[in-house]
């Protein structure tokens, strides 16, 4: 395993985290007497495999069911100066819900502080604000801090560019949990601004919101090659030195070994991965043009800006690659959240799109003729039954 420091927190980061997501046994919380034992005997043995590799870093959170309850049952049996443990738990309105949510997952965890404890879901003005505000959740959470409870306080986000860089530079957070990879670049600005206070980097589900990887297209799996698409994409982040970790939703030992595999190119990440994301950028461009590829989404407008709240930018971004790489069941799968998940997927798919109303928000393209024609496109190709988000039961 490899280490990085993570930011001021100053922890010494496996650069592959054990994320707390997929191996629970649901979504919701139930008594620990439900968990059927072959759930329980394979979440143990995923985390005691990962602490072999050398992967210290458990993640999970108040909103991923009984995760928290079950590794309850684990953590403990470790040398707790040897674990790095994070949880999250989202802001609300009312402080003191908030704190009666910290309370459950403290409880239920039960190794005695939180190493990073982050404000889950920080996606908008409204989460911000309770967040930050004076008398907010920001400031119970230090009030935790300085009992001991916890250690150092970040934030996870699945929000646009401009409130991550807004939270970022508060200034008052350690360390963010964000989505950043080869299918989505767009918050780098929030990675810079994080590099300039010195926190720490984590990259939220490589595998699955970075494309699916687990099941590539054959696109991905030529352009990839002597690679995985999974090693590509983790080491594509990593030869970035601001990234820190990235999170890895196990649902069994083995799901760690390809990500393992590929650290044997650790020291020399950007070197490998430059041909392959030419190659994949090269296909793309032959599908779709280069004039697209690298420029389709300037001067595009916010979601909230486009009448009817159509998410202009995310339809673009996953037809690019539906249509380029053939990444149709991953744009998919996340197409079908739109509308469905509140401020965790903001806005709506091109289904009853106004194109008259649409075009005059469009005039800062250099696009925007093509751009109705492949909202439409988009729709007929992507659209399927309505999605739920992995914590709604789906």
């Amino acid at each position: 395993m490899k280490y990085r420091r993570f930011g001021r927190t100053e922890l010494q980061m496996p650069v592959i985290t054990c994320g707390g997501m997929r191996y629970q046994h649901k979504w919701t919380d139930e008594p620990l007497g439900d968990v059927p034992g072959d759930n329980q005997a394979n979440l143990e043995a995923t985390v005691r495999y990962a602490f072999e590799l050398g992967i210290n870093h458990v993640e999970t959170a108040r909103g991923y069911g009984t995760s928290e309850m079950q590794l309850g049952r684990i953590l403990p049996q470790f040398p707790r100066e040897k674990l790095i443990i994070q949880t999250k738990v989202a802001p609300e309105a009312d402080p003191k819900a908030f704190l009666e949510k910290f309370e459950k997952s403290f409880a239920y965890l039960g190794v005695g502080y939180i190493d990073l404890f982050a404000l889950h879901g920080i996606n908008n003005e409204e989460t911000l604000a309770w967040a930050v505000r004076k008398g907010g959740c920001l400031e119970a959470a230090r009030e935790l801090q300085r009992q001991g409870r916890v250690r150092h306080i970040g934030f996870s986000t699945h929000g646009p560019c401009d409130i991550l860089v807004k939270a970022i530079e508060t200034g008052e957070f350690d360390y963010v949990n964000l989505h950043w990879y080869f299918v989505n670049e767009f918050n780098q600005p929030a990675i810079d601004a994080a590099t300039r206070h010195d926190m720490g980097v984590f990259i939220i589900s490589p595998n699955d919101k970075g494309g699916k990887l687990y099941e590539p297209t054959p696109q991905w799996v030529e352009a990839c090659s002597p690679l995985t698409p999974m090693a590509f994409n983790d080491l594509y982040c990593l030869a970035r030195p601001e990234i820190h970790t990235l999170s890895i939703g196990a649902a069994r030992p083995s799901d760690y070994d390809a990500h393992v595999a590929a650290l044997e190119h650790y020291d020399c990440a950007g070197e490998v991965t430059a041909p392959i994301a030419a190659r994949l950028r090269a296909r793309m461009e032959e599908e779709l043009g280069a004039d697209w590829v690298n420029g389709w989404w300037q001067g595009l407008p916010a979601w909230e800006e486009v009448p009817g709240h159509v998410n202009v930018q995310e339809i673009l971004r996953l037809w690019t690659y539906a249509r380029g790489l053939g990444m149709v069941g991953f744009a998919k799968m996340r197409y079908n959240l739109m509308g469905q998940a509140g401020h965790w997927f903001p806005g709506l798919n091109a289904g009853t799109f106004d194109e008259a109303a649409v075009r005059k928000v469009l005039h800062a393209s250099p696009f925007a003729d093509r751009i109705p024609g492949i909202l439409r496109d988009a729709h007929q190709l992507l659209v399927d039954a309505p999605k739920k988000r992995l914590s709604q039961g789906d």
